[in-house]
């Protein structure tokens, strides 16, 4: 089943139950995925749509911490609820010992040896994770850390 096709699925689901959480949740990705299919003009496919949704968690994210420092704690922990429904549809994350073998093959595979080359790893990481929920600043730590050592 796509991963369209479950978003339907789940959102009928959600109606039949009335968990207006999960509702709102599951039309919010749909509108995020549809507002990137009319700017390309063009349908996504799964990968794309993870991707958007991994932007969505990282907008949930900067959001929980803007409002618990803001003492809304309410606010925090709905941001938190939504970001666990949004990851029940990516794959499951990379471990971070997979991430570290991928940034270690990619440099060897490109030879880098500087900070200069930087971008050109952190190209060749992003296309090769393509579809994987990553959050690109560890994977930025990871690729700088290992350019440092060498």
């Amino acid at each position: 089943m796509s991963l369209r096709d479950r978003l339907s699925e789940d959102l009928k689901q959600a109606m039949k139950s009335k968990d207006q959480l999960r509702m709102d949740v599951i039309r919010m990705i749909k509108a995020a995925v549809l507002n990137k299919e009319v700017e390309l003009k063009k349908d996504l496919d799964d990968a794309e749509m993870s991707r958007i949704m991994t932007t969505l968690i990282k907008q949930r994210r900067e959001s929980a911490t803007q409002f618990e420092q803001a003492q809304r704690l309410e606010l925090a922990e709905k941001e938190r609820k939504e970001i666990t429904i949004i990851e029940a549809y990516l794959p499951q994350a990379l471990t971070p010992q997979e991430l570290e073998h991928i940034v270690s093959s990619v440099i060897a595979e490109t030879g880098a040896g500087t900070l200069k080359e930087m971008g050109a790893v952190m190209k060749a990481v992003m296309a090769r994770l393509a579809g994987q929920p990553a959050d690109g600043k560890v994977i930025s730590d990871l690729v700088k850390a290992r350019l440092a050592r060498q």
